[in-house]
């Protein structure tokens, strides 16, 4: 099971849509960096993972993993199948994590990061959490920290295209697949943790949170 199993057993469609994100990593922003690492084994029978933050001394201020899964008999609560799912956090500042907006907001840089690379989803489902650590005895030197969390997952509208499927064929309210239908959402995964950090949106539409002060 996962993907520690043979590649060449895995559906045609699951190894085009990795090897789009592969190539999708080198169209992200340049503040953003991204990695395939280990995928878990036991979410789905295929399953691909990437790891990704920041670059440079800003490595630490937002990081998270998108997770491709994908089960060729389809899962009811995926709605298809195949699911991508994400965690992000990022650093905030006191005021900031004190904010009863702020889940909201973070809410609201997920949905417009994936409108505005036009990936095409359902069944979008999250929790935003922030967290509060304070530290105590030899380590209260080291300051309190305030963190913000999401959780999500969605299913991509093309994961029940064949490949090769005439559009003109196709469900009218279904996308057949592409490479950049698939990179979309990679690509949404980058501005999502760019907008958690502070930085400022490279997209119109996307409303990034105030960098954090050092």
């Amino acid at each position: 099971m996962g993907a520690a199993q043979s590649y060449e057993a895995s559906p045609p469609i699951f190894l085009a849509s990795t090897g789009a994100l592969r190539d999708g990593m080198t169209r992200l922003r340049p503040e953003i960096s991204v990695h395939e690492i280990a995928a878990p084994t036991r979410l789905a029978p295929y399953t691909f993972a990437l790891a990704g933050g920041l670059t440079g001394d800003a490595a630490d201020l937002a990081a998270g993993r998108l997770i491709v899964l994908m089960d060729p008999d389809g899962q009811p609560a995926w709605q298809g199948s195949a699911r991508f799912v994400c965690y992000a956090r990022a650093s905030v500042d006191p005021e900031i994590a004190a904010d009863p907006l702020l889940a909201d907001v973070a809410w609201s840089w997920l949905r417009e990061s994936l409108d505005a690379h036009g990936a095409q989803f359902r069944a979008l489902g999250g929790a935003v959490t922030t967290t509060t650590s304070r530290r105590f005895g030899v380590l209260r030197a080291d300051g309190d920290s305030f963190d913000v969390e999401l959780r999500c997952s969605w299913s991509p509208d093309w994961a029940e295209t064949e490949l090769g499927d005439d559009p003109a064929g196709s469900e009218p309210t279904r996308p057949a697949w592409s490479p950049v239908g698939a990179t979309a959402h990679l690509l949404a995964f980058g501005d999502l943790l760019a907008a958690m950090a502070g930085l400022p949106p490279a997209l119109s539409g996307v409303v990034s949170l105030p960098q954090r002060r050092g």
